[in-house]
């Protein structure tokens, strides 16, 4: 029986495990909860959201719902599952969060040729084909290890967790339900603010209390633009979240018959609809602090939070010194990376990478050429930017069509360009699966 390794059993690595084993590879699957928790994870389950339960747009003309296009092309068991457990969030795709890591989790366990290990993995195989996709939160031993197989000192940014409050302690005569540009069916509930309110906020905000950082963290402070905390990207001027995260844009408060001037978004963060997590609300703030603010937001003034938000150290490699597009390690062949830990950021992009590593871990095994996607494609273009970034400024990198290769006859507007690109990498991705016969496999 052909044998693989499989360490980390979050997104990546469960779309690792499962790609694999469906190409007749027996896969052992590593993950060390509930043994040895992380900062962010609260369960033992595959495929853990810790951060919002949103995978993006799932407009296909949007690079995030283009890679989710591609995905589902390829049949990517982590895209199967997010749409048996989506709730309602207009033109994104959302779930309920602990129903999806649930459905991965059976799917995973259930598969005949996967055998999960609930352990640490503190080395690095050496002679056993593995896929490492241990992600952000990846174990102090092993990042070591890791450290010295690049043969440099790791990269550290930071991520930050969004507050949830119930659905019941929201104040409905202050909100109100609707999707920007009414695309949806009135999907998130709305908190309005007016002026007075937004600046009152802004300025208790900017005097609260966070968290205090360690010395190590403090010497390698640094936030991805991703997910910066909402006190950070206050920081930046009065004006920056009512142009972020808070932009009335799209919404009309059905009471005034106007547009507010800003507005918090909860989106819904479970099946049962009982639960809704603050869009764009990361932060490091001390609890009671979170709890004082937030509360000032007119609809949340008697909230309850059931989780507030949280940052945490993320490690990620330096993928264009170690990896090549295939996810495959320059110098250990049989080693490849999946997952966030190689820069491809959210939870898409973490997907997609577990599945070209898990793909041609499988291939490796089976005496088969290692196929690196056409970068036309989405998922082909995040993997070769990865590998083939500039090393000495490498940051992770969420799906843009930025990373596209141009197009023969670009389109003036904005929105054609997109549909142009996402056509052409579609009818790529068609192509390659049937040229390779990607697909075909017992």
């Amino acid at each position: 029986m052909l044998d693989i390794n499989i360490v980390g059993a979050g997104l990546a690595g469960s779309e690792a495990a499962w790609q694999a084993a469906e190409r007749g590879i027996h896969v052992n699957l590593y993950e060390m909860r509930p043994g040895l928790m992380t900062p962010a994870h609260r369960t033992s389950s595959m495929a853990e959201l810790v951060c919002s339960n949103s995978l993006g747009s799932d407009l296909v003309d949007r690079a995030p719902g283009l890679l989710k296009a591609e995905l589902r092309m390829l049949r990517s068991l982590i895209l199967s599952c997010a749409d048996e457990t989506s709730v309602p969030a207009g033109g994104a795709l959302a779930v309920g969060r602990e129903a999806f890591a649930d459905a991965v989790t059976r799917r995973v366990e259930n598969h005949p040729r996967i055998s999960v290990h609930r352990e640490q993995v503190t080395r690095l195989p050496e002679q056993t084909a593995t896929v490492i996709a241990t992600g952000p939160l990846t174990s102090a031993s092993l990042a070591a290890e890791l450290a010295l197989l690049a043969g440099k000192e790791h990269l550290y940014f930071y991520d930050a967790m969004a507050p949830i409050v119930t659905m019941d302690s929201v104040d409905m005569a202050r909100a109100f339900r609707a999707s920007r540009y009414d695309r949806g069916e009135g999907d998130y509930i709305n908190c309005p603010m007016d002026r007075d309110e937004y600046e009152c906020f802004v300025d208790q905000l900017l005097a609260a209390e966070t968290i205090p950082l360690h010395d190590f963290e403090r010497e390698n402070r640094q936030f991805f633009e991703a997910c910066l905390p909402v006190e950070e990207l206050a920081r930046r001027g009065r004006d920056a979240l009512a142009f972020g995260p808070l932009k009335p844009m799209g919404l009309t408060d059905p009471r005034s018959g106007t547009r507010p001037h800003a507005v918090v978004q909860l989106r819904q963060d479970n099946l049962a609809g009982t639960l809704y997590n603050l869009v764009g609300f990361q932060t490091n703030l001390k609890w009671s602090e979170q709890k004082r603010v937030f509360a000032l937001i007119p609809a949340l003034e008697n909230a309850e939070f059931v989780r507030f938000g949280q940052m945490h150290r993320n490690t990620f490699l330096n993928s264009p010194s170690l990896l090549e597009p295939t996810m495959q390690c320059r110098s250990r062949p049989n080693l490849f990376f999946g997952g966030q830990i190689t820069g491809t950021e959210g939870y898409i992009g973490s997907t997609c990478s577990g599945y070209i590593a898990g793909l041609n871990a499988a291939r490796l095994m089976l005496g088969q050429p290692l196929l690196s996607l056409p970068a036309v494609t989405m998922m082909g273009a995040l993997c070769h930017y990865v590998a083939r970034a500039e090393a000495e400024h490498f940051q992770p990198m969420k799906p843009n069509f930025g990373l596209m290769p141009p197009l023969d006859n670009p389109r003036k507007r904005k929105r054609e360009r997109h549909q142009s690109f996402s056509q052409r990498a579609l009818e790529t991705m068609q192509e390659f699966v049937e040229s390779t016969s990607l697909l075909t496999f017992g």
